[in-house]
């Protein structure tokens, strides 16, 4: 090969390089929209404008959020499935959107492959609280309480197919339990039937009962993460009773397929350097949820397994949203 060959041959093998090279170097240069698929006031959602104000400092750059809420987070998610795969629009949402939905509806306008995670940004483990009158003050004594009264013992959820709902079916199932389920319409509803004593459990998440545990109206007796929470060192996981049981929400970032893997690279490597700053995770731990600046390489093994853990559930519940 002659030397003026070997030049072109270079030049093209740079060429061809040079566009994978250039999406991280100029990403982001205009303003992104981050679509939450709940209502404003949601955990999805705070989390959302927590990321909006740090991100945009970051990057120089407009983030905008929008609440597209509806169908139990379907609307939001096809929206963003269907938009341009260049990184300027993301999904902020829980697991449910590709890990419960998939599974509770038996057609959506969009699969579980058109998402793509960007970036796993937090964990949300829930609690499992009982009204102060439950004859239980410690887990243990509570699956004993809800063995004796097979079939009898209630529990609330936010409604049918809601991650509280099929946390609790993970945990009958993981039990042997058989317990009746009584859905609300959101947390709004299901925490005031718990401190009313309508039903004697819920699981939720530790804002939304611990101004009530600490003044003893009901009482935290488990969490469903695999590790205590900084939030209440004292409530012991059920892991500590069920090895390896796991159900805490997570939530990220999600592209549309087609998103260049440099653009996704980066958009995990700057969350994660985020959620690293002392005032961010400040602000996190007050909202419940605990930071973990995840890749979305390195999320895709736990969304499956999620996916496996849901549909083990929601088959259990027997719940069908269509």
């Amino acid at each position: 090969m002659n030397l003026g060959k070997l030049i072109a041959g270079m030049a093209l093998l740079c060429a061809a390089a040079l566009p994978v090279f250039s999406h991280a170097q100029e990403y982001p240069s205009r303003s992104l929209l981050f679509v939450v698929p709940f209502t404003p006031g949601t955990t999805a959602d705070s989390l959302a404008r927590l990321m909006q104000v740090q991100l945009s400092q970051r990057w120089s750059v407009p983030v905008v959020v929008e609440n597209r809420a509806g169908a139990n987070g379907i609307l939001g998610a096809e929206f963003v499935a269907k938009s341009a795969p260049d990184g300027y629009t993301l999904l902020m949402t829980d697991n449910s959107t590709t890990a419960i939905n998939p599974h509770l509806y038996s057609k959506l306008p969009y699969s579980e492959s058109d998402l793509v995670p960007a970036s796993l940004t937090a964990r949300a483990p829930l609690f499992l609280a009982v009204h102060a009158s439950v004859a239980a003050n410690s887990f243990q004594e509570l699956i004993a309480l809800a063995k004796s009264k097979p079939g009898q013992f209630s529990y609330g959820s936010s409604g049918i197919g809601s991650i509280h709902h099929l946390g609790m079916e993970y945990l009958s199932l993981s039990l042997g339990l058989k317990m009746v389920h009584v859905p609300y319409k959101g947390t709004g509803q299901s925490v005031p039937a718990l401190l009313a004593g309508q039903v004697p459990m819920i699981l939720s998440g530790y804002p939304t009962v611990a101004a009530h545990a600490k003044d003893g109206r009901i009482k935290l007796l488990a969490i469903t993460s695999l590790k205590r929470s900084e939030l209440a060192p004292n409530v012991p996981t059920i892991a500590e009773t069920i090895p390896g049981f796991d159900f805490a929400p997570t939530f990220g970032l999600f592209a549309p397929r087609g998103t260049p893997q440099d653009v996704l690279t980066k958009i995990g490597a700057d969350v994660a350097e985020m959620v690293k700053l002392q005032d961010v995770t400040a602000r996190m731990k007050s909202l419940g949820i605990d930071p973990v600046g995840m890749s979305g390489r390195e999320w895709m093994p736990l969304l499956k397994s999620d996916s496996e853990r849901f549909s083990r559930a929601v088959k259990a519940s027997g719940a069908k949203a269509d």
